[in-house]
């Protein structure tokens, strides 16, 4: 079983518009979407049918095709049967995992410097293809990191910042330091349920520092609350990209996350607005 993930160039064409067989030399034996057959059944050509994220795929093939499709970035294999391999540089590459870790750990290096030094070593070493370091990175990812980031520069800058904690501050008119942290809190689980985490953690944090300042607290409560909230991603499917590998896999449907992942979220926003007050002293 394979599923079609996120960003994947599969996604929105039909098995016969990716050459899907051609391109894996695997057979397509049936199509599930959100726990439900598309095919065999509906009527329709299989080979017709536009594909979706989060589509399971059952295919045939070889065990050199299945293991060719687990270094495809477009599609996860959901079969965990084979091993890791164990190869002569192994050793070379858990030592150089273990200096980017020391270096960061010990502030010798910022672990982005140590982490790229650290890649370029293993490609180097040839522990590493140019080909595998490129695949293992996610064009959509970087965009929505790089929106996020410009997004939160944009509110600072035009001062939407001050002015979304102008509102913020109003509607919670009244109200004592831990309530408003505790809204705050609330704000962050909506939005992270809607958008990406990344993007909710770089829009809340301004806006927490600015909240904390104006009310002469210290914004590390602030700041950690817009992080926890941000992390609240279990009410719906597309929370973050884990639940949706998560919901085809184990059969799950929307209302299965509402009905587990709204209490969870309920239950630690509670928990969190009774401690981070206590923890701080307000």
């Amino acid at each position: 079983e394979v599923v079609v993930v996120r960003g994947s160039s599969v996604s929105g064409v039909s098995l016969r518009q990716a050459r899907f067989v051609q391109r894996y030399n695997l057979v397509v034996l049936a199509l599930h979407r959100q726990g439900r057959a598309v095919w065999p059944g509906g009527g329709r050509e299989l080979a017709d049918i536009l594909l979706q994220v989060s589509d399971v795929l059952l295919v045939q093939g070889s065990k050199t095709q299945i293991a060719a499709l687990k270094k495809d970035s477009n599609m996860l294999v959901l079969d965990a049967t084979s091993d890791l391999p164990h190869t002569d540089k192994a050793p070379l590459a858990l030592a150089i995992m273990a200096m980017i870790v020391v270096l960061a750990a010990f502030g010798i290096l910022p672990i982005a410097i140590s982490a790229v030094f650290g890649s370029l070593l293993l490609i180097l070493t040839r522990c590493l293809t140019w080909r595998d370091a490129t695949s293992a990175l996610s064009a959509q990812v970087i965009l929505i990191v790089v929106a996020s980031l410009a997004l939160g520069n944009a509110l600072l800058e035009t001062g939407g910042t001050s002015y979304i904690t102008q509102l913020f501050l109003y509607l919670t008119h009244g109200a004592t330091p831990a309530m408003v942290l505790s809204g705050l809190m609330l704000l962050m689980a909506v939005l992270t349920n809607i958008v990406s985490n990344n993007a909710a953690a770089v829009i809340g944090t301004p806006i927490a520092v600015s909240i904390a300042q104006q009310l002469g607290q210290p914004p590390e409560a602030f700041v950690l609350a817009v992080l926890f909230g941000a992390n609240m991603s279990y009410a719906t499917p597309m929370g973050y990209q884990t639940n949706l590998l998560v919901m085809n896999a184990g059969g799950y449907t929307f209302s299965d996350f509402i009905r587990i992942g709204l209490p969870l979220s309920l239950l630690m926003w509670l928990a969190l607005s009774l401690l981070l007050p206590l923890l701080y002293g307000f």
